[in-house]
C-alpha cells in the first residue's frame, strides 16, 4: 500500500470537511493507496495529462473537491481540499489552481529528495 503524504494544508482542511464527504474522501484516497480509482475520480484539468487527480463530492453544504498525484515515486501526495465556492461553472477557480500547483511542485522536490 501506498502511503499517504499530505501537502501544506490538505489534511487540516479534510477534517474540516462534513462526515460523509470526508468519508468520501477517504475511501477514495484509500482506493489510490493499493492501485485503483474511485467512481468519482477524474484528471483535472489544467495539467495536461500530469498525473493530478481530483474527487468530487456534493453534500447539504455544497461542492467539495480533493486533489492527488501518484506520479511522484511510491506515494499518494494529497495537494489539495477545498470547498468549491465559484458560482460560475464547474472550473476549479484560479486562487485553488495556483495552490495545487504550488503544492504540486513541493510534492515533485519531496519525492526526488527521498529518491536520493
Amino acid at each position: 500500500m501506498k502511503p499517504l503524504i499530505w501537502v501544506g494544508s490538505a489534511k487540516r482542511d479534510l477534517q474540516a470537511m462534513p462526515e460523509d464527504v470526508k468519508d468520501s474522501f477517504g475511501f477514495a484516497l484509500h482506493l489510490a493507496q493499493v492501485g485503483r480509482k474511485h467512481a468519482h475520480t477524474k484528471p483535472l484539468r489544467g495539467f495536461g495529462g500530469a498525473g493530478v487527480l481530483e474527487v468530487v463530492e456534493n453534500s447539504s453544504g455544497g461542492t467539495y473537491r480533493a486533489v492527488y498525484t501518484v506520479k511522484f515515486g511510491e506515494s499518494v501526495y494529497v495537494l489539495h481540499c477545498f470547498q468549491k465556492k465559484s458560482t460560475q461553472g464547474i472550473a476549479t477557480p484560479k486562487p485553488d489552481m495556483d495552490v495545487i500547483n504550488e503544492r504540486l511542485k513541493a510534492a515533485e522536490m519531496h519525492a526526488k529528495g527521498e529518491r536520493k
